[in-house]
């Protein structure tokens, strides 16, 4: 049930708002003074506030002021005549939702209170969805423990909340776009756009128009003012996928913009200015570009002033284990566990593999393996031909001795462990600090150090 304040001085309007919105469910609280409706909203909350503007001592803009300040999730309308239309526009501009003009008609003021709570409802969503995407791509959601990606956890934490540019290099399928999305999620602007484009998917005749926008008639086809992506990432990140892939014509453009952070839209002569974030990310080698000419050297300076290099998944092995656990987990949700293990077999031909799509293509397989494996552990002859031939030419007789050989279970236990420990030691080994930080119950957390023993090897260790 929403709870509505309303204020005004006049009585018999008083009442007639508050009968009105009772009658429709509503939960009314009234006064007659901007004042006593000050007080009120420093001790309670209210969806929305509906305020008389004109009102002797202590006005409705000054009982506005304090709702914005104090509870700013509140939706605030202001009642007024018609002589001060003016001054309720004027509030608006102050952080009103809107103004009704008296008398009071009781379906416009149902309407209003309406519209006011579905923006409420809207801002509270959006606000949760940010929330989610923050956690969804904290860089700490990175699957893996192996000493490339630690170094790929740290500088994410030092480069999010500063404004320098990055260079994201690395094999396609490696999950560039994953940490350009965690370094903007992780930054203080995080609350605006994120904007990603990938210059390889588009041709140049059209790239330069979905960067820069065009006005009307700037070229055949243009028949209205287009916004660009630049505009739209405004005050937020812009992420240049496939950098290297971009034409030498528009590198000169897109210089001008990181270097002075501003443009022009294509047949436009009015200079737009932008706050932009730059991430960039490609899977050539720059440096041989700008030796063939096809990328700028002075572009490239620009873009690499804080250069990240994802390892392939071939460099990072040990953390195949924990991605196939991943990965089951995500395509197995609600449905089951229908796929429990791996034969040893197939754990050494997957660990054996070179994996030349990378992660994605290993989140292919598992995907594939979820759909077609008929038994819950999944043998040899369960994965894809290119992989077993591959295992077969190289170890004949099916079994791969590595080192450093690694059992799914084991592998998921190790890393549930170091995970636990590094929240204990955190918060001083203060159990319900470190379920919060883990974002689990205190229960489970306790369950899991008994199960790993840790208190056992803390104590041996002491």
């Amino acid at each position: 049930m929403a709870k509505i304040l309303v204020v005004d001085d006049n009585p018999d309007v008083l009442k007639l708002i508050a009968d009105i919105l009772e009658s429709n469910g509503y939960e009314v609280k009234t006064f007659s003074d901007g004042a006593s409706a000050i007080k009120e909203l420093e001790s309670n909350d209210y969806d929305v506030v509906l305020t008389d503007l004109m009102m002797p001592d202590v006005d409705g803009m000054q009982v506005l002021r304090n709702a914005i300040l104090k509870t700013p999730k509140t939706i605030c309308i202001i009642l007024t005549g018609h002589g001060t239309i003016k001054s309720s526009v004027e509030a608006i501009k102050k952080g009103a939702f809107d103004y009704i003009t008296k008398p009071v008609s009781p379906s416009e003021l149902l309407i209003f209170v309406e519209k006011a709570l579905k923006f409420k409802n809207l801002e509270e969503e959006n606000i949760r969805l940010k929330k989610e995407l923050k956690g969804k791509y904290h860089y700490k959601k990175i699957v893996g423990t192996s000493k490339v990606i630690k170094k790929i956890y740290y500088l994410i934490e030092k480069v999010s909340d500063t404004d320098g540019t990055v260079l994201i290099t690395g094999a396609s399928g490696t999950g560039k776009e994953l940490i350009a999305r965690s370094i903007h999620y992780n930054s203080q602007r995080s609350d605006n756009p994120l904007v990603v484009i990938n210059c390889g998917a588009i041709p140049e005749t059209l790239l330069e128009s979905e960067l820069f926008g065009h006005e009307k008639g700037a070229f055949t086809g243009a028949y209205k003012k287009r916004i660009g992506r630049f505009e739209m990432a405004n005050g937020g990140t812009i992420f240049l996928d496939e950098i290297g892939e971009m034409s030498p014509t528009l590198q000169i453009k897109l210089l001008r913009v990181l270097q002075e952070q501003q443009f022009e839209r294509v047949g436009g002569t009015k200079t737009l200015h932008v706050d932009l974030r730059f991430i960039a990310a490609t899977n050539k080698n720059l440096t041989t570009a700008i030796n063939m000419e096809k990328f700028r050297e002075d572009l490239y300076y620009r873009l690499n002033v804080i250069p990240i290099k994802v390892p392939s998944l071939k460099q990072r092995r040990s953390d195949i284990p924990l991605l196939i656990d991943f990965f089951l987990k995500k395509f197995q949700k609600g449905k089951g566990d229908k796929i429990t293990g791996f034969s040893q077999a197939a754990m050494d031909a997957i660990l054996a593999y070179d994996w030349p799509g990378n992660v994605r293509e290993l989140e292919n397989v598992i995907k594939r393996l979820t759909i077609l494996s008929e038994d819950p552990v999944v043998s040899f002859d369960d994965l894809p031909e290119n992989m077993q031939d591959i295992s077969v030419s190289r170890y004949p007789d099916k079994e791969v001795t590595l080192d450093n050989e690694l059992n799914l279970n084991e592998a998921v236990q190790d890393y549930e462990k170091r995970i636990i420990l590094e929240a204990l030691e955190k918060t001083n080994w203060v159990k319900s600090k470190a379920a919060k930080l883990l974002n689990i119950n205190r229960t489970t957390l306790v369950a899991k150090i008994k199960k790993q023993n840790i208190e056992t090897d803390k104590a041996a260790s002491a």
